[in-house]
């Protein structure tokens, strides 16, 4: 059945990014035409933003799904953990002291921070509940250094650019933001992958697991690692969206089942179409000023996440 949905998934996604370059403001009657002013449209403007869109999705789904198998907790996703509250912070404290050019790698740089320590901090940490209780904290004292970096910033002229970033957009992204995306949504996955079998394990119970010979330690550190690397890059390259990684993994699951393990490759790719599908929306609405993606993911996802508290409260907290 996870082969089945991810097939079906991968059709979409390819559906949803054809429709993206063919669909857009100024219309296209032969989106392949040879002419100049088509191959600049599709090719530097509308291919490189829908793949930015599907592979940032993609990540975050990805880490979602990941972070939900770990803390066995169908509303996590990398801001439990304040791996992008952290992505956040880098990128505001690169925006705020006059250095939007390292905006990027201060994200990617800080989500790692965070990552390293919650797995020194979670090290002994015993149950999902200790480890989820440690990412708030640090998503908390994110929250606060945001704040004060905001509140120090020698460059107040940076503070606009900071509150489009904080939006969230794939707008006028090239190539390269696709590629550093990518590079990083390849790496995080392969540490994810390499923690599925953990991630099977621990839908027994830690003791369980564990007495079965599963190294917990390292499953926790694979994929909180993981996770940083792909919301890091995501965030890197689009700024902060929300609630992808929450809806992607919830979509899927009564497709792909509850084993965390075969969610994995499904919630990657449904996040991958949503986010293509949602930026092909907010481009095409008849709006002055284009909606930025991460409000229209927020305006959506909001709905959705209240939606899935509330089902999982009816039915005593069961995934």
């Amino acid at each position: 059945m996870s082969l089945r949905i991810s097939l079906a998934l991968a059709a979409l996604g390819i559906a949803a990014l054809t429709a993206a370059v063919w669909l857009g403001p100024t219309p296209l009657a032969d989106p392949f035409a040879n002419d100049e002013a088509t191959r600049t449209i599709v090719w530097d403007i509308r291919f490189p933003r829908a793949l930015t869109a599907w592979i940032v999705g993609a990540a975050l789904g990805l880490s979602g799904a990941a972070l939900q198998g770990l803390l066995r907790n169908p509303l996590a996703d990398s801001g439990v953990l304040g791996l992008s509250g952290f992505a956040a912070l880098g990128a505001v404290v690169a925006f705020a002291f006059g250095v939007a050019l390292l905006a990027s790698l201060a994200a990617l740089a800080f989500a790692l921070i965070a990552a390293f320590a919650v797995t020194t901090l979670g090290w002994s940490a015993r149950g999902p509940a200790s480890l989820a209780l440690i990412g708030v904290g640090i998503s908390s004292l994110a929250g606060g250094l945001i704040a004060l970096a905001l509140n120090l910033a020698p460059n107040p002229g940076a503070l606009a650019d900071l509150v489009n970033w904080t939006l969230g957009s794939v707008e006028a992204r090239s190539l390269n933001d696709a590629l550093l995306a990518g590079a990083f949504l390849l790496a995080g996955g392969a540490l994810i992958f390499f923690a599925a079998r953990g991630l099977q394990a621990l839908t027994l119970g830690e003791e369980a697991a564990a007495a079965i010979g599963a190294d917990l330690p390292r499953t926790r550190l694979l994929v909180v690692l993981g996770a940083a690397a792909c919301a890091g890059g995501a965030t890197a390259v689009a700024g902060v969206i929300g609630f992808v990684g929450v809806a992607a993994p919830h979509l899927v699951r009564a497709f792909a089942g509850h084993d965390p393990a075969r969610l994995l490759l499904p919630s990657a790719l449904a996040g991958g179409a949503i986010l293509v599908l949602a930026d092909m929306a907010v481009r095409l609405l008849p709006t002055d000023t284009e909606l930025k993606l991460g409000v229209a993911a927020a305006l959506i996802g909001g709905p959705v996440f209240a939606l899935i508290a509330a089902r999982l409260a009816s039915r005593g907290g069961d995934a």
